[in-house]
């Protein structure tokens, strides 16, 4: 049966870009924006680019677990994010998570895409032009960052894990309602802190996402993460 809502734009290259890249935690392909790439901010920079130590050396299984670990010693997160596009497209916003299952990414001008998810859906808002995509949690790669328990060792299919000075990456292959898909993490060797992913199609195109200001153990208000099924949304004034 057909869900209660689907938007215009459900088979579009771009809104299915922009929510796969919405991963965990976790972003976006806004697609269409034209804005000429500029440096990341200093605190988004990723540390892969950057290591120069020598981490200890851990087994592929010691590394899923501690980044399980971290995973799991955490119910709520904020922060900002900024997304490069496979066109050379910039995006940036804010985001909250609360564990398990919600999380809403809201993006600045001149982007006007909303991703909410409720425990049970995920939706990508376009206001610009009043339309709204669902799409059930469960066939979403977000399923596995906002799982109740994060266990990347059983219920991802990992292909791939590796340090790189203090820098621990981990590839995961997935085949989601999106189709197949790749997301590449990255965490710092010693936190564990994620800083970064990209996400790559199935065209072998890449949206890259840095996280940065992040914020644990924040208040989350529940009507943040609520979706009408009911309606479109209107189109902003």
């Amino acid at each position: 049966m057909a869900h209660p809502f689907r938007g215009a734009d459900v088979r579009s290259t771009a809104v299915r870009r922009t929510a796969l890249a919405a991963v965990a935690v976790v972003a976006l392909a806004a697609g269409g924006l034209t804005t000429v790439l500029a440096p990341l901010p200093a605190a988004a920079q990723t540390t892969a680019t950057q290591a120069t130590a020598e981490a200890t050396p851990e087994t592929s299984g010691e590394a899923l677990a501690r980044i399980n670990d971290y995973f799991n010693g955490i119910r709520t997160m904020s922060g900002e994010f900024i997304q490069f596009g496979p066109t050379g497209g910039r995006a940036e916003g804010s985001f909250v998570i609360s564990r398990p299952g919600k999380v809403r990414f809201d993006y600045s001008p001149p982007a006007r895409i909303d991703i909410v998810a409720d425990g049970k859906s995920v939706v990508v808002r376009d206001r610009k032009r009043a339309t709204q995509d669902v799409w059930p949690l469960s066939q979403t790669p977000l399923r596995f960052l906002l799982a109740d328990k994060i266990d990347l060792l059983k219920d991802a299919n990992v292909t791939d894990v590796r340090t790189e000075g203090n820098t621990t990456i981990v590839v995961i292959q997935e085949a989601t309602v999106f189709g197949e898909g790749k997301l590449t993490l990255f965490f710092d060797s010693t936190t564990s802190e994620l800083s970064q992913w990209i996400v790559t199609d199935a065209q072998g195109l890449d949206t890259t996402v840095a996280i940065y200001n992040v914020q644990t153990g924040v208040k989350a208000d529940p009507k943040l993460f609520a979706i009408d099924y009911q309606r479109v949304i209107g189109a902003e004034r």
